[in-house]
């Protein structure tokens, strides 16, 4: 039977899970894969060098699956600050019909998509953060643990708190993000009250990830103890694979915290886009992952993937209804 849940009935799709927006990993192809699917395939819109890029994607994307895909928008510090407005608007302009936001305020955001009849999923790491979505009009809070790859903000809340919390305090409906991998865990957070998951790393070791094959082995043989954090001395906290660059970043944050300029040579984005698109090298740049990798064993499709762990939920699903038994006192 599927799992139906207020994420599903709202995004037209088949099953309640959702592909994150990632760096250098958010192409039409991954997207189109997941969507098709059942489930929701995001475009990472930043990730594409200009606004019209994005058009192409989108387009792209569009040819190659006539299900429901999204847009990520991250508003994040960055060297040089993209164009979020032209960018937002090659998103109405081509009619997506959800979009997920991240990072700094989304007010303007969030006011923008919904006025063009577009559903925002807003992505936090912290409950106040979420309330304030909540206020400012978003659809979906996806909660972001810290377990997650990439940015898990400066609060250390794992899932099983944030969820917990979430369950006490939003209005509105939320999913699940962060260190997300199998259906055990889908069935997990749906009993915290979350209407689904967003996946982020356990979709870049699939057969349609546009990311090299070393990397996607990486995956596939890491444990859940390979991954670190590095920016914590700037306050913009990433999980990234623990490797010898990252380690190098660690080092010499310790001896200069708060000198973005002293890491500035071992963190520059064309070094993850090389490793990702070009060598494969997974030691010679930073990149995002959360501890999900642990519970990563091979390289399935996107269909594949989305058939064992919804068949895994519905599984664990059944087996704890049978421990509710009429008692006999």
């Amino acid at each position: 039977m599927p799992i139906v849940t207020k994420l599903t009935r709202a995004l037209g799709i088949q099953h309640p899970i959702v592909q994150g927006g990632m760096h250098y990993v958010g192409y039409a192809q991954l997207a189109a894969a997941v969507s098709d699917a059942g489930g929701l395939g995001i475009i990472t819109a930043l990730t594409q060098p200009t606004p019209e890029d994005l058009r192409r994607e989108i387009q792209k994307c569009r040819s190659l699956t006539s299900k429901p895909f999204g847009v990520n928008l991250t508003l994040l510090p960055v060297g040089v600050t993209p164009d979020y407005r032209a960018y937002a608007q090659v998103i109405i302009d081509e009619k997506i019909p959800v979009v997920e936001t991240a990072g700094r305020n989304p007010k303007e955001w969030i006011q923008l998509f919904k006025s063009a009849g577009i559903i925002v999923i807003h992505k936090c790491v912290a409950i106040r953060h979420a309330q304030t979505a909540e206020r400012l009009g978003a659809d979906f809070i996806s909660m972001d643990g810290y377990e997650c790859g990439g940015h898990p903000g400066e609060e250390d809340v794992t899932n099983l708190v944030l969820l917990a919390r979430a369950r006490e305090v939003l209005k509105i409906p939320f999913i699940a993000s962060g260190g997300l991998a199998n259906g055990y865990q889908l069935a997990a957070v749906l009993a915290l009250g979350a209407e689904g998951i967003n996946m982020g790393t356990r979709f870049m070791a699939t057969v349609e990830a546009p990311i090299h094959e070393n990397i996607k082995k990486t995956l596939v043989t890491a444990t859940e103890r390979d991954t670190t954090h590095i920016f914590r001395t700037l306050s913009n906290t990433e999980r990234v694979y623990k490797n010898q660059t990252a380690l190098k970043v660690r080092e010499i944050e310790a001896e200069k915290p708060g000198d973005f300029e002293a890491i500035r040579h071992l963190v520059m984005g064309k070094f993850y886009k090389e490793s990702f698109q070009e060598t494969g090298d997974a030691q010679s740049s930073v990149w995002s992952c959360g501890q999900s990798i642990g519970l990563i064993h091979d390289i399935p499709t996107c269909k594949q993937l989305i058939n064992q762990i919804v068949a895994d939920a519905e599984q664990a699903i059944n087996n704890s209804s049978r421990m509710l038994v009429s008692s006999k006192l």
